[in-house]
C-alpha cells in the first residue's frame, strides 16, 4: 500500500508540482504588510484569487466547499483570546474550509488538513521572479513556495494521490485554507468558529519534514524610556537641577537586565521538544535626534517567547508580560531618574502557543506511517508560532508538518526543495490511509 502511494507520487512528480506553480503564481499578499504600497493593495494580491483556486482544486476531487469572509463584529466575543483584531479588513480576504464525506466512519478517524494561504509581501532582492514560480536544481522558487504554499498544495494532493489511485477513504477528510497567520489575525479562528472539527488535524507549516506537535507563543513588546534632551558637548549636571539625561543610557540598563533574565530562562525556560530556550531578544532599538544632543527618548522593541505550560487564564502570554513589567520596574527602582520615569511598555504582538502530547496516538500514528512509507518520523518541537492554537484549544490534536526549511520563509528567493515537496506527499497520504482508512472501490 505504502509503496503504491510512494510509487505514484514518483511516477507523476511534474503534474503534482503544477498545481503548487499555480498557487504560487496567483499572489496572497497579507495587506498587514502592504498598507504602504499601493501596488499590492490592489485587487489581484488580495487572498481572494488564490482561494479561488483551491475552491476549484477541491471542488473536482470531491470536496462539499464553504467559502466565507470572517465577521470581525460576529467574532467580538474571542476580543480577548488570540488573533482578535477590530480593526482588521476581512473584504476579499475569505476563509475555506472543504468536506470530503468519508464512505464509512465507522471504520476510520476523521482528519483536518490545514494551512495559511496569506505570504508577507514580495520584497527586495530578488533573482527569480517571485510570483512565476521555476524550478532550478531541484528548488521551486517563488513567494509563499515554502510558507506555506508547498504545504498547502501537498496536502491536498494527499488526498488527490488516493483518489487516483481508486481509494475511497472511510473517514472525513477536512482541507481549510485561511488568511491573516501571517499578521496574527482570525482567519483559523473564524474556521473555528464556523464549528468545523475532525479526530485530529496537520497543519501544513514549514517544519523541514519535522513532526512537531507543539510550537511556542511570540510577545512583540516596544518598551519606551524618557530622557532629557540637552547638548551633547556641555556639562548638564545633576537632572534635578535640570540637567540632561541621556535615554540611551538608562535603556541600556534595561538592555543589561535583559541578559540576566536570559541566564535565567536558559534554566527554567525549556522544554523537551525544543533545542533552545525561550528567551527575551531585542529586535530593534530607536533613539536620538541630532548627533549633538542627548537622546530624549529611546525605544527598545523586544522578542519574547513563551511556553505552553507559561500561558494564563485566556491561553496566552499575560503571565509572561506581568513578569517582564515586573523586571520594567525592579529597574526603574535602582535608578533616582527612572524611579520617576518609568518606562511604559506597548504590546505589539501576542502569538499564542499549543501543545499536543507526544504520546498522543495520533502523533503516534503519523510517525509509524511516515517510517512504513520509508521516511523518518522525527518528532520535535517549533520554536516559532503556528496557528495550531485554536484547532487544540478546541479539542483538535494538531501536529505541525510541511516541506522546506522555516528559517527560508520570508527570504528574497525564497525556495522549496521539490523533493521534501513530494516526500510530504507521501507522508501525509500514508497518514490518511492509516488514521482515516481506505478501501477500493470494486470492494
Amino acid at each position: 500500500m505504502k509503496n503504491e502511494i510512494n510509487c505514484w507520487v514518483d511516477e507523476h512528480r511534474e503534474e503534482l508540482l503544477v498545481f503548487l506553480k499555480e498557487i504560487i503564481d496567483t499572489p496572497s499578499v497579507n495587506n498587514f504588510f502592504a498598507v504602504n504600497d499601493d501596488e499590492k493593495k490592489s485587487e489581484e494580491y488580495h487572498e481572494k484569487n488564490c482561494q479561488k483556486v483551491v475552491y476549484k482544486k477541491l471542488s473536482e476531487l470531491g470536496f462539499s466547499v464553504d467559502m466565507w469572509e470572517p465577521d470581525v463584529n460576529a467574532l467580538s466575543k474571542y476580543k480577548n483570546r488570540a488573533g482578535y483584531h477590530p480593526e482588521r479588513d476581512y473584504r476579499d480576504r475569505p476563509s475555506l474550509c472543504g468536506v470530503l464525506k468519508g464512505t464509512d466512519p465507522t471504520k476510520g478517524k476523521s482528519l483536518m488538513l490545514l494551512g495559511h494561504i496569506d505570504t508577507v509581501i514580495e520584497g527586495s532582492g530578488w533573482t527569480k521572479k517571485a510570483f512565476d514560480a521555476s524550478v532550478e536544481d531541484g528548488i521551486m522558487y517563488g513567494r509563499g513556495s515554502v510558507d506555506q504554499k508547498g504545504g498547502i498544495a501537498a496536502m491536498i494532493s494527499a488526498v488527490e494521490v488516493l483518489n487516483r489511485l481508486g481509494y475511497k477513504i472511510n473517514g472525513d477528510v477536512l482541507v481549510s485554507t485561511f488568511c491573516d497567520e501571517e499578521a496574527g489575525g482570525m482567519g483559523i479562528m473564524s474556521v473555528m468558529d464556523k464549528g468545523y472539527r475532525a479526530d485530529a488535524a496537520i497543519m501544513t507549516e514549514p517544519t523541514n519534514l519535522l513532526m512537531a506537535p507543539m510550537c511556542r507563543g511570540i510577545l512583540w513588546g516596544k518598551l519606551t524610556v524618557e530622557g532629557r534632551s540637552g547638548h551633547i558637548e556641555m556639562y548638564q549636571g545633576d537632572f534635578r537641577t535640570g540637567g540632561a539625561v541621556d535615554a540611551i543610557d538608562k535603556a541600556m540598563l534595561y538592555i543589561d537586565a535583559f541578559r540576566r533574565l536570559n541566564d535565567d530562562w536558559r534554566i527554567t525556560r525549556t522544554h523537551p521538544l525544543l533545542p533552545n530556550p525561550c528567551q527575551i531578544f531585542v529586535a530593534q532599538f530607536n533613539a536620538g535626534e541630532f548627533p549633538t544632543s542627548f537622546a530624549n527618548k529611546a525605544e527598545i522593541i523586544f522578542n519574547a517567547q513563551y511556553r505552553p505550560c507559561d500561558r494564563d487564564e485566556n491561553l496566552l502570554g499575560g503571565k509572561v508580560k506581568q513578569e517582564i513589567l515586573d523586571l520594567i520596574n525592579n529597574v526603574a527602582m535602582t535608578d533616582p531618574w527612572l524611579k520617576d520615569h518609568v518606562p511604559g511598555v506597548e504590546w505589539l504582538m501576542d502569538a499564542d502557543c499549543a501543545e499536543t502530547s507526544a504520546d498522543h496516538e495520533f502523533v503516534k500514528c503519523m510517525s509509524n506511517a511516515a517510517a512504513e512509507a520509508g521516511f523518518t518520523g522525527e518528532v520535535g518541537g517549533l520554536g516559532f508560532h503556528t496557528d495550531m492554537g485554536w484547532p487544540t484549544n478546541s479539542g483538535i490534536p494538531v501536529i505541525n508538518y510541511g516541506p522546506g526549511r522555516p528559517e527560508v520563509s520570508h527570504r528574497s528567493d525564497e525556495g522549496l526543495p521539490v523533493e521534501d515537496y513530494f516526500t510530504s506527499i507521501k507522508v501525509m497520504a500514508s497518514t490518511i490511509v492509516d488514521w482515516c482508512g481506505i478501501r477500493r472501490d470494486e470492494q
